[in-house]
């Protein structure tokens, strides 16, 4: 008798049986209905279990008190931190002192010109006209706050970044033990760093800065390493050959072909540091963030308006002036031309010194707040309702309110907790392996161990809708940049500037148009999310092979044909990648959203932070980091293994 073989039995089965998904999921089923009814029994209600839960309060409020009472004795204060806070101080007051010294003029024109040498005159006077408008607005003085921040934080998160990736790139170990930690940094929403900082340093400049350079090294690092490891191996021989010694080989090798990376790590560095520089305004880094939180906070939309240009046109600025550097498309000038531009700039600014004409006249603003106010008023009395046919934006925001978030809130609430543990690690572990569900379940867990667990599903609800929209927005309209030229011509330069604004900004227009409530901070995080999804998907579809294209036509196919049956198969890294991306930055806006009354996490680490309850603050901040780290785990294994089968 003929004995059937475990191989063959197996190669007898359906290939749906034979899927690893499924078996992952019969799995998650058998211990489904093991540990639901033992839950059920022992916990029967719906929501997290008090039992679970651990109350952090009195600890850290003990430790808060701790801290605030030894601040100005302890050792460890006075001998370490206390030395770190005052040179922080004392940098950028003495950064932010010399732009006063050099004048609005002089400011103006050594901007001008460090622009003109690194991109051209179009850029310089770019630069400049930005510069002026800082003025007219009546936001010099802010400008140059939040300008010499950005000096100092920038300085420290390069060299930070910088030492760091140079560790990553030289040693494999150093690599190895860096790479997860640059990974949940980069994923973690700004909000998270504002709260240890303000722990050890207390409101002030040099947690905002700190805060700052925790938020801005992550891709200084990892594209310093990233340089530094992808160097040509031939080059690196034939220097080797000729007898150089390993820091002969770094600096005459591997770091001047690195030059693309490390200038683009200078670029998102600064971007970056710039939008948190503008968040740490909560935590009292002033200048431009501080006149946008103070104008939210009283519903003054001309006053966030005014302080927000500014912050837009800087950013604008920096990201072209890097760009440029980056791109190392810098215009070839003669020294003598150089050096007299240079000159002129100082003379430029010696004459304002010497005139008297250090601030900003008067005279030379522009108040832009009042009649803002007076379009807002105007819209909140003929578009925020009644609207015929299509109904006014206020009537948008409450529909999407009751239709969509409210159920999916309520939806996510309903189910009892450990049906929501069994989705995340049914999710992660068909995208990913065993440890990605167990660090998204541990993550998730943790939420309810903090005792915020219902604010968390609030959060998860909004991240959730928000993502859906910016998908389907972000996906039609990539195909459609993907399938014409036109359209992707038109909407490079809306992309370029939507994706160097600072996340505070998008608050403005939303506040503007929708009020306040949930529904205007997931249109925030739509906003804010939606030019990085529509660019990951339009370079993933036009990356697609031509031959594969061409088959098709061959074959007959017709255009949507093409799009359904190849190109989007093809480009399905790219949409994961775009879908992580998505989630990530919807995250980061919509605890930001807690400002516009978004409510749940975001509004408990706003309410710590403005009330000094370190407490709540710290707890919804943990909560945000588990939250984080859960979405992107969830998503993240796809874009991995759909690398690897494309």
């Amino acid at each position: 008798m003929a004995t059937v073989t475990a191989p063959a039995l197996w190669a007898t089965l359906p290939g749906v049986l034979r899927h690893r998904a499924l078996h992952k999921l019969l799995l998650l089923a058998v211990a489904a209905a093991v540990l639901a009814p033992l839950a059920h029994a022992r916990w029967h209600s719906g929501t997290w279990p008090a039992a679970l839960t651990v109350d952090l309060t009195d600890p850290l409020t003990h430790v808060s008190d701790w801290i605030i009472d030894n601040r100005d004795s302890h050792p460890l204060f006075l001998y370490f931190f206390g030395h770190i806070s005052n040179a922080v101080v004392l940098s950028v007051r003495a950064v932010y002192l010399f732009l006063l010294a050099a004048g609005w003029a002089g400011v103006t024109a050594l901007g001008a010109f460090v622009a003109w040498r690194t991109a051209g005159v179009r850029l310089a006077l770019g630069t400049a006209a930005a510069f002026l408008a800082c003025g007219l607005l009546g936001m010099w003085v802010p400008t140059m706050q939040t300008l010499a921040l950005m000096v100092v934080a920038v300085l420290a998160s390069v060299a930070v970044g910088a030492v760091l990736g140079l560790a990553a790139g030289l040693s494999d170990r150093m690599d190895r033990a860096l790479r997860p930690v640059l990974d949940t940094m980069q994923v973690l929403p700004a909000f998270a760093y504002l709260l240890p900082v303000v722990l050890v340093f207390g409101i002030g400049v040099p947690a905002a800065v700190l805060a700052t350079v925790v938020y801005a090294a992550p891709p200084m690092a990892r594209l310093t390493s990233l340089g530094l490891r992808g160097a040509d191996k031939e080059v690196l021989e034939a220097v080797e050959s000729l007898g150089a010694t390993a820091r002969q080989r770094l600096l005459t090798a591997r770091v001047p072909l690195a030059r693309g990376e490390l200038l683009l790590g200078l670029n998102q560095t600064i971007m970056m540091a710039l939008s948190m520089a503008v968040i740490a305004s909560v935590i009292g880094g002033g200048g431009l963030g501080d006149r946008v939180y103070q104008a939210l906070a009283s519903v003054d939309v001309g006053a966030a308006l005014a302080a927000g240009i500014p912050i837009v046109l800087l950013a604008v600025v920096l990201d072209r002036v890097t760009a440029a550097a980056g791109r190392g498309t810098e215009p070839v000038h003669g020294r003598r031309t150089t050096y007299a531009l240079l000159a002129a700039a100082v003379a430029v600014a010696v004459a304002g010194r010497s005139a008297g004409r250090l601030d900003w006249p008067d005279a030379w603003t522009v108040a832009v707040a009042e009649p803002v106010n007076r379009v807002v008023d105007w819209m909140t009395d003929h578009l925020y309702s009644g609207v015929p046919v299509v109904g006014g934006t206020a009537d948008w925001a409450g529909r999407f309110t009751t239709w969509v978030l409210d159920p999916v809130r309520d939806g996510l609430q309903w189910l009892p907790w450990w049906s929501v543990l069994l989705l995340v690690a049914a999710l992660a572990w068909l995208i990913g392996t065993w440890r990605t569900a167990l660090t998204a379940v541990l993550a998730m867990a943790a939420i309810g161990v903090l005792g915020v667990w219902e604010p968390s599903l609030d959060t998860l609800s909004q991240v959730l809708a928000a993502v859906a929209v910016t998908l389907v927005l972000g996906f039609a309209t990539g195909v459609a940049a993907a399938r014409s030229d036109r359209v992707e011509r038109l909407l490079r330069p809306v992309l370029d500037v939507f994706q160097t604004m600072p996340q505070f900004v998008y608050l403005i227009p939303v506040v503007a148009l929708f009020g306040v409530g949930r529904a205007p901070a997931v249109a925030a995080a739509v906003v804010y999310a939606l030019p990085a999804v529509v660019r990951i998907t339009t370079e993933g579809l036009r990356q697609v092979d031509p031959a594969a294209l061409e088959s098709a036509r061959s074959l007959g196919a017709t255009g949507g044909q093409q799009l359904r049956q190849v190109q989007l198969p093809l480009a399905r890294p790219a949409l994961l990648l775009a879908l992580n991306q998505g989630v990530v930055l919807v995250l980061a806006v919509v605890i930001i959203g807690g400002l516009v009354g978004g409510g749940a996490l975001g509004y408990d680490a706003v309410f710590g932070l403005a009330q000094g309850d370190l407490a709540t603050g710290l707890v919804a901040g943990a909560a945000i980091v588990c939250l984080g780290l859960m979405l992107d785990r969830v998503t993240q294994p796809a874009v991995r293994r759909a690398k690897k089968e494309g």
